[in-house]
């Protein structure tokens, strides 16, 4: 039987959306901040040619360059001042947390609550200045490197003012994007971070699709495999979705009570555990900690078949193209660790099984205290590895059959996995501010009605 929220979420119109004004506002500033984040896509850095850059990524094509493009909408193509996109973040957001389960002072300051989270956060943000620094002079080096080796001066004048330049542009977009997601966390619909990288796979989606079907037109691929192309994105589409709304539902009970007729009742409830209780993080932590070093490697030249850069830097490029084995490997051996790393910082069994304990509430045949909190570790663990496992098949499965083939189709299953999942979180928000706000209309009314005067 469906509960009362349901019920309510399924008597959503039109109309109601109309009247939620704050909804609205919070709509409205998310659109405006992702069409910033397009705009500025597309302002190239300070001393870079445009044509020439676009020739020079054309010669650089394929592998982890491809990738990390979609990720970032295409700015790294144009080298725009956010070609970094959020990824230094994400990267620096991973060591801290990372620092938090095994460093003794920061482990103080998350037991803190919000003081310490916000003295994490700041941390963070000085590891991302400094992430984007050291990359940002990197990158500006590289460019300066293969234009020299390919014979395109994508750089206009280089030298040590432009690497000065180039670096403070791309902190800059580093930082403003930043920004901007943690904004539209706090005063628009969704996660910031996610919205903003959804943001970017979806703006290359066009290409890709047109791609996809000039192959098609021209012969070089067989309309049929664009056809199964078109029937396993479907098909993993509604497996994620199925994915995503599964959980396992947990009985809790709680102590008889006296009702107001005088009688003893027993109240049950349910704790509900989403088998992937980590969400899309996994695949973005992972990528960003293989694309950000495969990233400046490549744009210093150090690529399979070229004449500059050391002879291990090529080598590393070469086993960790994208597609290949070894990077395959690294990328689920990375996604199964984020999986487990990050169920157990979202779900804190110890927290959980005191505030049951606190509250009289206890799991049938379960002990409360420290024989909930064991179940809740082995309940967890093996919700996990079904998560874990789902998550690897739906990033690697679609990619090794796309490079096996030779498909120019670069929207794998961690670019579907991370729109479908942002998308349906947000929904869901936005699903959630409606029931909010029609739970408001439903409480003026009551206090209305309850305020007339008796009638003598």
């Amino acid at each position: 039987m469906a509960s009362q929220a349901e019920q309510l979420a399924s008597n959503i119109s039109l109309a109601n959306f109309g009247k939620a004004t704050e909804l609205k506002k919070r709509i409205w500033f998310t659109i405006g901040a992702l069409i910033l984040f397009r705009l500025l896509s597309h302002v190239p850095m300070p001393g870079i040619d445009p044509r020439a850059m676009a020739q020079l990524f054309n010669t650089q094509r394929g592998g982890v360059l491809d990738f990390f493009n979609t990720f970032s909408g295409g700015s790294l193509e144009r080298m725009s001042i956010i070609a970094l996109g959020v990824m230094p973040y994400i990267t620096a957001s991973i060591v801290v947390q990372l620092g938090a389960t095994m460093y003794a002072p920061l482990m103080a300051l998350k037991k803190e609550g919000e003081t310490g989270r916000k003295r994490l956060n700041q941390y963070t943000r000085y590891l991302t200045v400094l992430l984007t620094t050291v990359q940002g002079y990197f990158i500006a080096v590289g460019l300066e490197g293969l234009g020299a080796t390919q014979g395109i001066p994508a750089v206009v004048e280089p030298g040590i003012m432009f690497r000065v330049a180039a670096t403070i542009s791309l902190v800059g977009g580093t930082l403003f994007l930043m920004w901007i997601g943690e904004q539209i966390t706090s005063r628009g619909i969704g996660n910031g971070v996610s919205l903003i990288i959804m943001a970017g796979i979806v703006a290359t989606l066009p290409r890709t699709l047109a791609q996809l079907f000039e192959g098609g037109r021209s012969n070089t691929i067989d309309p049929l495999i664009i056809l199964l192309v078109i029937a396993l994105v479907v098909g993993l589409i509604l497996f994620i979705c199925f994915m995503e709304r599964a959980q396992r539902r947990v009985l809790i009970q709680y102590p008889k009570r006296a009702t107001a007729r005088g009688m003893m009742a027993q109240e049950r409830s349910h704790l509900p555990i989403k088998i992937n209780t980590a969400g899309v993080i996994p695949p973005i932590f992972a990528s960003s900690l293989l694309l950000m070093p495969l990233t400046v490697i490549q744009m210093a030249g150090a690529t399979p078949g070229s004449e500059g850069g050391s002879e291990w830097l090529i080598t590393l490029s070469t086993y960790l193209q994208h597609g290949s084995p070894v990077f395959m490997t690294l990328y689920g051996l990375g996604i199964i660790f984020f999986c487990f790393f990050y169920t157990s910082v979202q779900f804190n069994s110890e927290e959980t099984a005191d505030n049951l304990k606190k509250h009289g509430g206890f799991i049938p045949g379960v002990r409360p205290g420290k024989a909930t909190e064991s179940y809740f570790d082995y309940l967890l663990a093996r919700l996990t590895v079904i998560g874990a496992g789902y998550l690897t098949l739906i990033c690697l499965v679609p990619e090794i059959m796309f490079t096996q083939a030779g498909i120019p189709f670069y929207l794998g299953g961690t670019s579907l996995l991370i729109v479908v999942n942002v998308t349906m979180d947000t929904v869901s928000q936005i699903q959630g501010h409606l029931i909010a706000h029609q739970y408001g209309d439903l409480i003026k009314k009551a206090k209305l009605k309850g305020g007339r005067p008796a009638r003598r």
